[in-house]
């Protein structure tokens, strides 16, 4: 179980990412915390695995904990054993083994003494029998590095599983050996991911907004259905508070007109009637006072209805307003783009794949590149883009546009500012306005346009990207998407699919989000081994 008490964090200098969060996460369950980039969840995994402190509040964990990182890039220089925190009961074994009595040794071990046969079925569990836990962990690819931090989960076999995005860099056969484990797994676990395969696995969706923590008894899908019923009502709201608006802008108009018009006639009488000039002076500031109270009155209704819309447009989620309406590919339907004959690749003299690979793609395909960590996806995109060549087979390509976003939106260019990269995009001569409002249309208000695209977040990179596209007039006959929904949010994933689900170009994709993949339509896939 773990308790969460008026957990408060923020960054030097900066506002609070979140403010007295109050959490309880029974035992047995299993959690999945959401939300959008930026708004802390992997900062509170962090703290619920005391790796970092809150500003105020305190946290109870019962029972033995393991936690799996986003990010590896601290571990590299640790062998695989130190990074699984068995280093040292595996060395204590040995010494005992081999017969040295020192009483640290069994103090370390501590009746840990199946630790190197538990060590060895996780690893094997995870396709990474062969891995000698001496290597560093560097010397891994992403995937693998992942694998082992998930095969210390059934090492240490812990109460509490805290896990940030497991399902990045994994390949498909990894991701199934995930969703098992957890479907099947006693422990607590708790996970921040935009899988939605393993969030379905939780009974529990917690939302870190800016308001604070909500809570979804169900699954990914109950979540999903709960947020469509609530953004429906929101809006239900917002269209009612318009009306008011509007009636208590034409009830202020009608009011201040019949008032004109009984102080005109009023006025009119008392002319007639020959009311002394300092008495109808009297009388008509006291009309002037009862016009402006009138004011006052109307207009503090109205200002009052004014704020609550505003409040309840800013609620509304922007994913519909950031759709990218791709500009149509020109070439006509079927054309043959690439075609590649019984090509491969080597490397160090050895073929990266075990038969050579022939492959035509025509304008118009969804073409989804699957394989196994390390089977060379990357590499083919660029062997059909021309960056690489073959070492077997030849490739012919027709003249097409195409570009290319990799998971690192490598094309980005960091030194430059936001407004610097989306400006080149501006092949149709937008004013500057424009350019702007675009970027505004994509959350980059006026505060952010000077900003470096280094400090940008993955999902920020993905909006520019798009926001680059939406202001270009010329057509991508070829788009090639790398893992494009790794390091994403639930909300960036979704506009990115609403974004490509309508493109009538061509589409070549490395993904294993079988969901992602399923709702952009893609309906061929090419497997290496």
């Amino acid at each position: 179980m773990i308790f969460l008490h008026h957990i408060s964090f923020g960054f030097p200098a900066g506002d609070l990412l979140f403010n007295s969060i109050d959490l309880t996460i029974p035992s047995n369950s299993k959690s999945a915390l959401v939300g959008s980039n930026g708004t802390g969840k992997s900062t509170l995994l962090k703290i619920m695995a005391k790796e970092i402190e809150p500003q105020e509040g305190n946290i109870t964990v019962q029972g033995g904990l393991f936690y799996v990182p986003q990010m590896f890039g601290s571990f590299d220089d640790l062998s695989v054993a130190q990074c699984l925190q068995i280093d040292q009961k595996l060395d204590a074994l040995q010494k005992i083994t081999a017969g040295e009595v020192n009483e640290v040794y069994f103090e370390t071990l501590n009746d840990d003494w199946d630790i190197e046969e538990r060590s060895r079925k996780a690893l094997q569990y995870w396709r990474l029998g062969n891995l000698d836990v001496n290597q560093k962990l560097g010397s891994l690819s992403g995937g693998q590095k992942t694998k082992v931090f998930l095969a210390g989960m059934m090492i240490h076999e812990p109460e509490v599983i805290l896990v940030d995005e497991p399902t990045n860099h994994l390949d498909l056969e990894g991701r199934n050996l995930l969703y098992d484990f957890i479907g099947k797994t006693k422990s607590t676990v708790v996970m921040v991911s935009h899988d939605r395969a393993l969030l379905n696995l939780a009974d529990t969706i917690f939302e870190l907004s800016n308001q604070g923590i909500s809570t979804y008894g169900g699954n990914y899908d109950f979540y999903a259905g709960q947020k469509e019923a609530e953004d429906e009502a929101l809006q239900n709201d917002i269209h009612s508070k318009e009306r008011a608006l509007k009636k208590a802008r034409e009830k202020e108009r009608e009011t201040l007109e019949r008032k004109q018009k009984l102080d005109a006639r009023g006025k009119g009488k008392q002319e007639k009637s020959g009311v002394a000039r300092i008495m109808m002076n009297t009388m008509r500031n006291r009309a002037e006072n009862n016009s402006s109270r009138l004011k006052a009155i109307h207009a503090e209704k109205i200002e009052g209805i004014s704020g609550e819309l505003r409040e309840l447009r800013s609620s509304v989620r922007n994913a519909d307003e950031m759709k990218v309406n791709f500009n149509n590919s020109g070439l006509h339907s079927r054309k043959i783009l690439i075609s590649a004959e019984e090509i491969n690749y080597a490397y160090h003299e050895n073929n990266l794949w075990k038969e050579n690979l022939s492959l035509e793609i025509r304008s118009g395909d969804r073409i989804a590149i699957k394989g196994f960590n390390g089977s060379g996806k990357t590499t083919l995109i660029k062997l059909l883009l021309g960056n690489l060549q073959p070492s077997n087979g030849k490739i012919s390509r027709a003249d097409f546009q195409w570009i290319y976003i990799d998971q690192e939106y490598s094309l980005i260019d960091k030194t430059m500012t936001v407004y610097k990269f989306a400006r080149q995009f501006n092949d149709r001569a937008l004013p500057e306005s424009e350019i702007k409002t675009l970027l505004a249309r994509f959350l980059f208000g006026k505060g952010t346009w000077d900003k470096k695209c280094g400090v940008l977040s993955g999902g920020e990179r993905l909006r520019l990207m798009l926001c680059g596209l939406s202001i270009s007039q010329k057509a991508r006959d070829l788009i090639i998407l790398d893992e494009p929904t790794n390091n994403l949010d639930l909300q960036n994933v979704e506009i990115l699919t609403d974004s490509i689900k309508d493109y009538q170009g061509t589409l070549l994709v490395i993904s294993h989000d079988a969901v992602f993949l399923e709702e952009i339509g893609v309906r061929r896939e090419v497997l290496l081994r």
